[in-house]
């Protein structure tokens, strides 16, 4: 709460100091031309910060030197939460003292580094011209995309803006990136925008795991060098290779130089990872085992546990209410289709609290029967589908398959033998 209440603090501080670009400093003087460099700082604690952060920085000798900055939210706006979740969230591009905007990445002990644009003096002032028109009041809101307009997208199309030219990119060679405690290099070939976000969070598991509830097989296609510049991380490595066309036909680099203006930890600030026995896959693996346990157990005496059937499906029916809300609801496009809602959705509470009432007992019978087949059907038909799995959503569609039987077998078995009983008591 604190960290969420400092953040508040820092990004107020923010808007009431951001300044757009002063029009009046514009005169195109040759020995007054604009320094413009892509800024990207290492990843932080907070979850909006696991992909790094990048800015521009615009520079004129003895005028001013700038933070442009497309990363700041009010958490004051009115229904922040609700808007965030219903993919309605607007942020905010903020021209500030490049000062001020070092001071935060330094308190954090995250590396910043600097890449100098390699831009001739009309595409410098073109670029400038370009911010200062983005920074003023009826401009700088934007609606906010997590993998299509962000904090990183905005400063490349910027830049492209200004030289009236895509940019050419090569794959890095060798993309390192921090998973965990070691460095791990990319080859650069079969990516997702799931893929890539995985990478960055793989000390947040549970994050991880929340969005592979949340988002669905649109995320799962195979994406270009290109659309991976999403992370400021990986768009300051394909910086690196940019190159310019010149009017002539050749061609010269983007980045001119390239500079650590603040020393950092390796990987950034991020936090220590999370014990393995409280992983979403630590914590499935006991799930499954609960359940095979207690099936096992339920065939044997020919009786349901109803209390871990309610806790299980009591919380899938949540993760449903959830997935409608974000399918139906929101405009967040990456919500739909999810195909997970075979698994997850409202109807899992038929089997929450219809256990429990006699009256309900062929109508859970009738949901578990369809249940188990769409269980299956999921299982069969995702990778046609192209949408990813979370490694513990396998072993809890597991123990969802089991219980799922359980009730199957059991009632059929019981209600077997009541009509059996019920002959002999007739013949009698």
């Amino acid at each position: 709460m604190n960290r969420l209440l400092l953040t508040a603090i820092c990004a107020l501080l923010t808007l009431l100091t951001a300044e757009a670009l002063p029009a009046s400093q514009l005169t195109p003087v040759a020995f007054d031309v604009p320094e413009v460099s892509l800024i990207t700082c290492a990843p932080g604690k907070e979850i909006y910060q696991l992909e790094g952060h990048s800015a521009l920085r615009i520079k004129r000798p003895g005028s001013y030197d700038v933070a442009v900055n497309w990363g700041v939210f009010d958490f004051n706006a009115p229904n922040f939460v609700y808007r965030f979740v219903k993919g309605e969230t607007d942020y905010i591009g903020v021209s500030y003292p490049f000062s001020l905007f070092l001071e935060e990445y330094t308190t954090e002990g995250r590396e910043v580094t600097q890449q100098r644009l390699n831009l001739t003096p009309q595409e410098a002032m073109r670029l400038e011209q370009l911010v200062i028109e983005n920074m003023q009041p009826e401009n700088r809101t934007y609606r906010y995309n997590y993998v299509k307009d962000n904090c990183a997208t905005r400063p490349l199309a910027m830049i492209e803006a200004a030289i009236v030219d895509t940019l050419t990119f090569s794959p890095p060679a060798a993309f390192t990136y921090i998973a965990g405690d070691a460095p791990v290099a990319t080859d650069g070939s079969d990516f997702t925008f799931r893929k890539e976000m995985s990478r960055y969070h793989s000390r947040y598991p549970w994050y991880q795991f929340g969005i592979d509830i949340a988002l669905g097989s649109g995320i799962d296609r195979d994406i270009t060098q290109r659309e991976r510049a999403f992370s400021p991380l990986f768009l300051k490595e394909l910086a690196a290779t940019a190159t310019v066309a010149n009017p002539d036909g050749s061609t010269r680099k983007l980045v001119a130089e390239e500079t650590t203006l603040l020393p950092g930890k390796p990987g950034g600030a991020e936090e220590k990872p999370t014990p393995w026995p409280l992983t979403p896959m630590a914590v499935s693996i006991a799930v499954l085992a609960m359940a095979v346990a207690l099936s096992v157990n339920d065939i044997r005496r020919m009786k349901i546990s109803r209390w871990f059937d309610s806790i299980l499906y009591g919380a899938f029916t949540l993760a449903g209410l959830l997935l409608t809300f974000l399918i139906f609801i929101s405009s967040h496009e990456s919500t739909s289709p999810n195909w997970l809602y075979l698994w997850l959705n409202p109807l899992c509470v038929i089997a929450a609290v219809g256990v429990w009432l006699k009256s309900c007992k062929r109508v859970v019978y009738w949901y578990q029967f369809c249940n188990f087949a769409a269980l299956l059907a999921l299982l069969l038909l995702h990778y046609p589908l192209r949408q990813a799995f979370n490694p513990a959503f396998y072993l809890l569609i597991a123990a969802d398959l089991t219980r799922s039987f359980t009730y199957i077998y059991v009632t059929h078995i019981t209600s077997r033998r009541k009509k059996f009983l019920s002959r002999q008591t007739t013949s009698k």
